[in-house]
C-alpha cells in the first residue's frame, strides 16, 4: 500500500542528501575569519562594487520598453491616486494617468528600473535616463 512507501525510521524523503558533518576545530576556525577582518575593508569592497556599476558600459538599449512604460505608468497613477505629491505644475489634469503621462514627458518620474540579464546580473536605469517613444501620444491625443 502507500503507507509502505514511506521511510518509518526518519520520515523524510529519500531523495534528502545527507547534512555535511563538520570536523570540531572547522567551526572554531569559521568564527575565526569573520574576526580577522576589518569592518573598513568589507565597506570599500562594496563602495568599489558600487563603482564598478556605474562605470561599466551597459548592455541593455537604452529605449524604454512599452512594458516598462506600460508599468511604470500604472504604478506612477495609483501613487497619484493615493496623493501622492506630483512633481509636475497641473494645468487642470485631474486623472491620474494624465498626470503620470505628463510627468513621464517632463522626465520627472523617481523611478529606477532594473532589468535582468541572463547571467543573473542586472542593470539599473532611471527613467530619466531612458528614451521614450512618442507613438502612445496619438492614444492620448497629445501632440
Amino acid at each position: 500500500m502507500a503507507d509502505d512507501d514511506y521511510n518509518d525510521v526518519d520520515m523524510g524523503y529519500e531523495d534528502e542528501p545527507p547534512e555535511p558533518e563538520i570536523e570540531e576545530g572547522a567551526e572554531e576556525e569559521l568564527e575565526n575569519n569573520n574576526e580577522d577582518a576589518p569592518d573598513d575593508v568589507v565597506g570599500a569592497e562594496g563602495e568599489e562594487k558600487d563603482q564598478e556599476k556605474t562605470q561599466r558600459a551597459r548592455k541593455t538599449s537604452k529605449y524604454m520598453t512599452k512594458y516598462e512604460r506600460a508599468r511604470i505608468l500604472g504604478t506612477r497613477a495609483l501613487q497619484i491616486s493615493m496623493n501622492a505629491p506630483v512633481m509636475v505644475e497641473l494645468e487642470g489634469e485631474t486623472d491620474p494617468l494624465e498626470i503620470a503621462m505628463k510627468e513621464l514627458r517632463a522626465r520627472k518620474i523617481p523611478f529606477t528600473i532594473r532589468r535582468y540579464l541572463p547571467d543573473g546580473s542586472y542593470e539599473d536605469w532611471g527613467v530619466d535616463e531612458l528614451i521614450v517613444e512618442d507613438s502612445w501620444k496619438r492614444q492620448v491625443g497629445g501632440g
